[in-house]
């Protein structure tokens, strides 16, 4: 199932894609929303039998918001990628490098990305999101797909000089409003039978700039699901930023940032394409 969030924001209504790729209105067939309890593995299986061509159609060209409605936790993976440690002159990890982003900035696949006040470096990372299906702790490597509810596109927007050059800890550069898009689709995890084979891509202002595919993860969703689980409970509605690949700003020579006007669009194979257009905060 590919699952959407509607509407404008702060009022979204959950969704589903049809065989022609068009948007139903599932209201009344979800409990809440598309968040925690409502993206647990049995919620989500509830779905299966819905007729979904039978469902009222959303009009074309309405607003999609973020793919989830809140997240318990936000968590991402540094330096994951090997030709992406590489670029940042950084030694590969022997161990997932965790930190996490406010919930605050969970935004729409096509919301505007507003670059903070004082920001001077803001950069693109188009990622694999993994969305948590079930409470999960210490659970096995061979185990831990059978803990994920499905699949999304998130852009990790990233303030280097927040999380690099003003000490602390990385979540100040992570965390601004609209920092955190997420969507357009949960794809549901029967629908990405390997997620180590997927491309992934980012274009700026109509340039590629990122171009990979999640095979040059150091380390893969099923270890990092279980190796997280080792240190946290994992709720459903959980999600975990996977780590970008190269061709992010900060690694360019000379280094290039977001200014306002400039336009990103990014998509994870199979789990659907977002446009951000960057804009000054007010």
């Amino acid at each position: 199932m590919k699952l959407v969030r509607w509407g404008e924001r702060g009022t979204e209504r959950p969704g589903i894609l049809d065989g022609a790729g068009r948007v139903r209105d599932l209201s009344g067939k979800v409990d809440g929303d598309f968040a925690g309890p409502g993206v647990a593995l049995d919620a989500l299986d509830r779905l299966r039998d819905v007729a979904v061509d039978s469902l009222p159609e959303v009009p074309e060209g309405t607003r999609l918001g973020a793919c989830l409605g809140w997240v318990p936790s936000f968590l991402c993976i540094g330096l994951n990628y090997a030709k992406h440690a590489a670029e940042t002159g950084a030694e590969p990890p022997k161990e997932p490098i965790l930190f996490s982003k406010a919930a605050s900035a969970l935004s729409g696949p096509f919301d505007p990305v507003v670059i903070p006040r004082g920001s001077e470096k803001t950069d693109w990372e188009v990622e694999l999101g993994v969305v948590i299906g079930r409470e999960t702790l210490y659970v096995d490597e061979a185990e831990a797909l059978s803990c994920v509810a499905g699949y999304c596109t998130v852009n990790d927007v990233s303030e280097r000089a927040f999380q690099i050059e003003r000490g602390g800890q990385w979540i100040k550069g992570k965390s601004a409003p609209t920092f955190g898009p997420c969507g357009p689709w949960l794809v549901t995890a029967d629908e990405v039978p390997d997620p180590q084979a997927l491309k992934l891509s980012l274009s700026l202002n109509g340039e590629t700039v990122q171009d990979s595919d999640t095979s040059d993860m150091i380390f893969g969703v099923a270890e990092i699901v279980s190796y997280m689980s080792r240190f946290m409970r994992l709720m459903p509605g959980d999600i975990i930023a996977t780590g970008t690949p190269s061709g992010v700003g900060m690694g360019m020579r000379p280094q290039r940032f977001l200014t306002p006007g400039d336009v990103m669009e990014l998509e994870v194979e199979g789990l659907g394409r977002q446009r951000q257009e960057a804009v000054a905060a007010t």
